[in-house]
């Protein structure tokens, strides 16, 4: 198991997007990080979106010195108008990962509205806005790719979670809703539903008895989830389209 969860086997990566564009909301930590370094391997120039240059520098460089290409692309995702210029400036995409947001955990009673809408912004409105500017030219080019990033949280009940577990059941939705309407036109569109995942030293601990809680007993790495997120986005899942794959140890299966 990865140490750290970051680490690809650049040797043994199948460079199957070759040419391709990515653009990885929430690029410069967590899984998103992960997703850039996975694509990037697999040969895609990877657009890295964060708010925080210096985090998006370290994993930019990780990318280049593995021979691969990458830029960043800023952006607060809680402005519907910074999402909307970010897709301009993306320019052509080819792979679409809507992964940016944040959770929040604790009492219904004490999330305050400010808190709910930033957590909708984020979660849901900036991967709605992005996929509307972004999927038409994929359409029209007949091809294309976009993964949401939902959660087993969208799937069952977390106590403390209702509103973020509704922005994860949201993004499951966009999944099947887009796949209907972008599909038939060549656009695949599909989604991963990670469990609990080491994305970081603070929430290690509660992370850690999550993991406990699914039928392989542990928490993932973030590479075992963006190693899925490579896969279908690639051509080797080329009849998968509206799926909501659950990578959580069987955490939902049961």
């Amino acid at each position: 198991m990865h140490a750290t969860g970051l680490e690809l086997h650049t040797e043994t990566t199948v460079r199957d997007l070759e040419g391709k564009t990515a653009l990885v909301t929430g690029a410069t930590s967590g899984i998103g990080r992960a997703i850039a370094l996975q694509l990037a391997a697999q040969g895609a120039t990877v657009l890295v979106h964060g708010r925080d240059a210096g985090r998006a520098v370290q994993v930019i460089e990780e990318i280049e010195l593995s021979g691969g290409h990458a830029r960043f692309v800023p952006a607060d995702l809680g402005d519907p108008a910074a999402g909307i210029q970010l897709a301009k400036d993306a320019g052509e995409v080819d792979i679409l990962i809507n992964n940016a947001g944040f959770s929040w955990f604790g009492a219904s009673a004490d999330l305050d509205p400010e808190t709910f809408d930033r957590l909708f912004a984020s979660n849901v409105q900036a991967a709605f806005l992005l996929t509307g500017a972004l999927a038409p030219a994929k359409v029209a080019r007949g091809e294309g790719n976009v993964s949401n990033l939902s959660s087993m949280a969208g799937i069952i009940g977390l106590a403390g979670g209702a509103a973020y577990d509704a922005t994860k059941a949201a993004m499951s939705s966009f999944t099947q809703a887009w796949a209907a309407e972008y599909s038939p036109r060549g656009v695949r569109v599909n989604a991963v539903a990670p469990g609990p995942v080491y994305t970081g030293a603070a929430d290690r601990a509660n992370t850690e008895a999550l993991g406990k809680t699914t039928l392989l007993g542990r928490a993932a790495q973030a590479s075992e989830i963006a190693e899925v997120v490579g896969f279908l986005v690639s051509p080797r899942s080329s009849y998968i389209t509206g799926a909501v794959i659950a990578v959580d140890g069987g955490r939902t299966a049961v």
